[in-house]
């Protein structure tokens, strides 16, 4: 409880409770009730609420739903998915609980994590399984298990499945969130690997300690010259949409509707990040994994 009371005092955009790997056999009915007695906590913080519950080989993720599926729930995160039946089982087990706990149809969303071979090779089954899907995410290190070696500093092994699985996403038009970076320490390590991930076309990046967020969120987040461009390309492309051209140059670089679309979203998550970080108790905050679902 300790922890989780102080997850709620950072400057994250998702909190993930977890259900799975960080919890022993043995502890596993307390952290149920202690994520069912904190969902509320966590989400008038004003950030969103995410619970990791265990895989189907396990046989626990049943009695997980049963405790955590509740108003301010955004979303269940689903491990170790491998089909598309993994995620359509899941579907269908939130559509259940919703309908007995009186909750909006469809309000709590799943985010499948690709931590196999097999689940590599499926990744598009995956992606595109069920409309509840608001992400997806790579773990690499029971990717790494599953492979059969030692994840290396230079992270050779998981460059195919990560830039798959950053592709995958873009085509199922949901946000790839990236997997952990385990240094604690290695802080050019962490802005190196989240740098490549964003090349790779990730959205954000699961963090495993608070000393992660500053930096996770500085490089995801556009830059300044990313930011001054979009505000010159967007008006300009709109003027010259009403002319009937389809294409100009601002600032001696070509504008088409790809270059225009992209300029457009970069100002919106600025102004998304911007309402997020506000935390006013009278709106409603803004999800940013439902915001890149939604672009």
């Amino acid at each position: 409880m300790r922890m989780i009371t102080k997850a709620c005092t950072l400057p994250a955009d998702a909190i993930t409770l977890d259900l799975e790997d960080a919890v022993p056999f043995s502890e596993k009915e307390t952290a149920r009730i202690f994520i069912k007695d904190s969902i509320k906590m966590v989400k008038d913080s004003g950030t969103t609420v995410i619970v990791r519950v265990n895989g189907w080989s396990t046989g626990l993720i049943e009695e997980d739903l049963k405790f955590v599926i509740r108003e301010g729930l955004d979303c269940i995160m689903l491990p170790k998915a491998e089909s598309k039946n993994d995620v359509t089982q899941l579907d269908l087990l939130l559509s259940k609980l919703e309908k007995e706990r009186n909750l909006e149809s469809n309000s709590v969303g799943i985010i499948p994590t690709i931590e196999t071979a097999k689940g590599v090779m499926n990744a598009w089954e995956i992606a595109t399984a069920s409309r509840r899907n608001i992400g997806i995410t790579f773990g690499a290190v029971d990717f790494t298990r599953d492979l059969g070696v030692s994840p290396s500093k230079e992270g050779i092994e998981i460059l195919y499945p990560r830039a798959h699985i950053g592709i995958v996403a873009r085509a199922a038009k949901i946000p790839a969130i990236d997997t952990v970076f385990t240094d604690l320490i290695d802080r050019k390590g962490l802005e190196e690997d989240c740098k490549l991930a964003k090349q790779l076309g990730y959205s954000g990046k699961n963090v495993i300690h608070p000393t992660q967020i500053e930096l996770v969120n500085k490089i995801f987040a556009p830059t300044q010259e990313e930011v001054e461009w979009a505000k010159k390309v967007v008006p300009a492309f709109e003027e010259a949409s009403k002319k009937g051209l389809g294409a100009i140059s601002v600032d001696g670089r070509m504008v088409d509707l790809p270059v225009y679309e992209q300029a457009k979203n970069v100002l919106a998550l600025v102004k998304a990040i911007k309402e997020i970080e506000s935390k006013k108790s009278d709106i409603k905050f803004v999800n940013i994994y439902r915001y890149y679902s939604k672009h």
